[in-house]
């Protein structure tokens, strides 16, 4: 599935190469879905070819192989119809999930969102029917012809599960392409996509294990077990999906104009007295300007309140101020997505606002914008 992110691969991962310029990975966890597939179905092989003996089990592993295989032109896919518009993929990474592709979905339409979905899903069902043409022409037996079906039904499988309409698969992005064409907001086309998810997980729980046990149907461990991890993993996916387009929401609607508090611009190399003449009990903060007009450095009241009046007149400001490694500046019209990535480039905990003839009216606490985006306040 295609991630929207510029995320590092943790560590912990095992690199494989590149394919391309684009670095794969491969998830520790990869191998808890691959030992999943040797217990499931090797006592099936081993039944079906006793001569193979361990080797079965052998076998068994070489379908956790094919199915990553699958995954990887899944991906693949994805990456090249994504570079096609422009969008770098940074990272192909296999997980216990399947796998993802991480790329900077940059000027990103619904159309071109849902291009690159859809994509992973048509590379499956091509690879299926490549498999099914050989398989036809060739009527492979034995082993080699078990792989060769398993290699068919494991393309056709993911492909038809991962059309499914709800986030976090990729048939979730037509839903998401949907309202978003229709609202011109694509957060909200995320969050419809995630619930449609949620509902996703409804009906394969209800169809797989609560009709069955209403029904008196006996379960089988290996399909409760491959249920409840695939339910799982959507509904954390669909969840997380419903989250981030919510903060992609709110950033959406933050702005300088909303979040800053009062605040002006002082000369750094005045006194404490040249502030009290100038501002006398000024409700607002103050930011002390360097001699290039830049903000250098903010005025801290209690230290300011603490200097005796006999000495103020002779009490440096800059003695009673705080100097940040850097105070960025932004225009008090700043809003949205470009203000909170440029932002996001300074580690900074105070960001000045200016109006239009470049003098400081505002001030923005770092914490005020980190709870605006995430709904706290």
């Amino acid at each position: 599935m295609p991630v929207s992110s510029e995320t590092p691969v943790a560590s912990r991962n095992i690199p494989l190469g590149r394919v391309g310029s684009v670095p794969l990975y491969l998830a520790p966890s990869w191998f808890i879905i691959a030992a999943l597939i040797v217990f499931m179905f090797g006592p099936d092989i081993a039944r079906i070819f006793p001569y193979l003996g361990v080797g079965a089990y052998a076998l068994a592993f070489l379908y956790a192989v094919f199915l990553a295989v699958s995954v990887l032109v899944h991906e693949l896919a994805h990456a090249l119809t994504a570079k096609s518009f422009g969008w770098n993929a940074s990272e192909i990474v296999l997980t216990l999930w399947g796998g993802h592709t991480q790329f900077n979905a940059a000027r990103a339409t619904p159309w071109k969102s849902l291009a690159v979905a859809l994509a992973g899903p048509a590379a499956n069902l091509v690879l299926a029917g490549l498999g099914w043409l050989v398989e036809s022409s060739l009527q492979p037996e034995g082993p080699g012809g078990l792989l060769l079906n398993v290699l068919i039904w494991a393309n056709f499988l993911v492909a038809v599960f991962n059309l499914l309409p709800g986030l976090p698969l990729d048939g979730g992005r037509l839903v998401e392409t949907i309202v978003w064409s229709a609202t011109g907001n694509q957060a909200k086309g995320t969050i419809a996509a995630g619930w449609a998810g949620r509902l996703i997980v409804v009906a394969l729980i209800g169809y797989f294990l609560i009709w069955p046990l209403m029904t008196g149907q006996q379960l089988q461990l290996q399909i409760v077990i491959v249920v409840v991890m695939v339910c799982g993993f959507l509904w954390m996916g669909a969840g997380q999906a419903i989250k981030f387009a919510g903060i992609s929401s709110r950033v959406d609607g933050i702005s300088a104009a909303r979040l800053m508090e009062p605040a002006t611009g002082f000369p750094q190399n005045a006194s404490l007295g040249q502030l009290d003449e100038q501002l006398g009990n000024y409700p607002g903060a103050v930011i002390l300007m360097s001699d290039s007009n830049q903000p250098v450095a903010l005025v801290d009241p209690a230290a300011a309140g603490a200097v005796p009046t006999a000495l103020r007149t002779t009490t440096p400001l800059a003695s009673v101020a705080r100097f940040p490694v850097r105070i960025p500046a932004v225009p008090v019209s700043a809003e949205g997505r470009t203000m909170v990535d440029y932002l996001a480039t300074f580690d900074a905990d105070v960001v000045a606002v200016v109006d239009s003839a470049g003098s400081i009216c505002g001030l923005m606490r770092q914490d005020r914008i980190v709870d605006a985006v995430l709904g706290k306040k």
